[in-house]
């Protein structure tokens, strides 16, 4: 049945050959790559769990969200509170130390539950994908979509990102939290064995949160998501109500979003409100359209090219990315409008390798059909 699964279509072999690679990699890389770029390649591995959230509701539903910062940053703060409080036992009143700096003797009462792993656990997922669930639902149940839907995902990208990076009392505002030193099972957060384990985790969720995207997409629900994409107003004339396959896959791609933060901030060492800032949720819409929208596979290799092509660009031209990046953008829109990965599945390869002259059709001539006394048939 899995086999089934992956391997479905004409095509696959595409998909077969991509996760060959792509997992050999994976395992080679603790041994080829020093801890600095093993770790980069551990938060691009992250960054891919958010880029399958954007496609599922982008590529496969038609919504382009502007605002997935919102959850990603919520996961890693999640995630950073849980580290603070595990590790503030040395400090006066046993509270993070950021609060003595502000004159607070008290823990706020939102940060007790975070004391519990297993809260913290579930809160990482859970707080995003209600949260975006119900500013999905109030959304779409006013049947805003198109330009609108992006308008107002991005104004809600800026309420949240005001708030955060004003309470200095509560979440160290724009300093954010630093979780680099703080411990976890008796280990530095930031030691290169907790790194080493976060590359581990970050490459098995990204495959576990790809083969979730796959069955969500597989059957019924995808069609009714791709229906809704095409032509919402027919689908709602078949009987079914777009505002709950909405609300549902926008809240899970909030989810997805609070995973890959939290992930994120563990193996960056800090989460502040930058997390939320508008031209990290373009860039997350970037990956996505680069690496193909509506492929899936497409979103994770997009997230992990693009962003460690921007690590080496900016060691070397550090002011000359934006510009690659946007030109990258508008190449993708205008020349390959289905991503790199659809651009493949549709022969493009092949076209391309024929104008360059590696794979030349083959001329043939004319047969002539003859008759029984050999003479040409006219």
């Amino acid at each position: 049945m899995l086999y089934a699964c992956i391997f479905s279509t004409k095509k696959n072999w595409i998909h077969l050959t991509i996760w060959v690679l792509i997992i050999a990699l994976i395992i080679a890389a603790p041994s080829l790559l020093p801890v600095f770029r093993l770790n980069l390649l551990g938060r691009y591995l992250s960054l891919a769990i958010v880029a399958l959230g954007v496609d599922l509701i982008w590529g496969f539903t038609g919504m382009l969200s502007l605002g997935q910062g919102i959850f990603f940053a919520l996961g890693g703060y999640c995630a950073a509170m849980f580290l603070q409080l595990n590790s503030s036992g040395q400090f006066p009143n046993g509270i993070p130390e950021f609060f003595g700096l502000y004159g607070v003797e008290k823990l706020p009462f939102f940060w007790e539950p975070f004391k519990s792993s297993i809260f913290t656990l579930i809160s990482i997922w859970l707080l995003p994908a209600i949260i975006a669930g119900l500013l999905g639902y109030l959304v779409f149940r006013n049947r805003i979509k198109g330009v609108y839907f992006s308008i107002l995902t991005q104004a809600a990208l800026l309420v949240f990102f005001n708030f955060f990076n004003g309470q200095q009392k509560l979440i160290n505002g724009t300093n954010g939290l630093k979780t680099d030193v703080t411990q976890l099972f008796g280990q530095m957060v930031g030691s290169e064995i907790m790194q080493r384990w976060f590359f581990w985790i970050s490459a098995v969720l990204v495959i576990l949160a790809w083969f979730f995207a796959r069955w969500i997409v597989r059957d019924r629900f995808g069609n009714i998501l791709i229906g809704i994409r095409d032509d919402e107003a027919r689908v709602r004339f078949t009987g079914y109500n777009p505002v709950i396959f909405k609300t549902i896959i926008f809240s899970i791609a909030g989810g997805l979003a609070g995973i890959s933060g939290a992930l994120y901030t563990v193996q960056s060492g800090i989460v502040s409100p930058q997390f939320m800032t508008v031209p990290f949720s373009i860039e997350m819409v970037v990956w996505v359209a680069v690496g193909g929208r509506g492929t899936l596979l497409g979103a994770i290799l997009g997230a992990v090219f693009i962003n460690y092509a921007k690590s080496l660009v900016s060691e070397a031209l550090p002011a000359s990315w934006m510009f690659i990046q946007g030109g990258l953008f508008i190449l993708v829109v205008t020349a390959l409008p289905e991503g790199v990965l659809g651009w493949i599945r549709k022969g493009g390869l092949k076209k391309l390798l024929f104008l360059i002259g590696i794979n030349k059709k083959l001329e043939t001539y004319p047969s002539l059909e003859v008759n029984e006394q050999g003479e040409v048939k006219s």
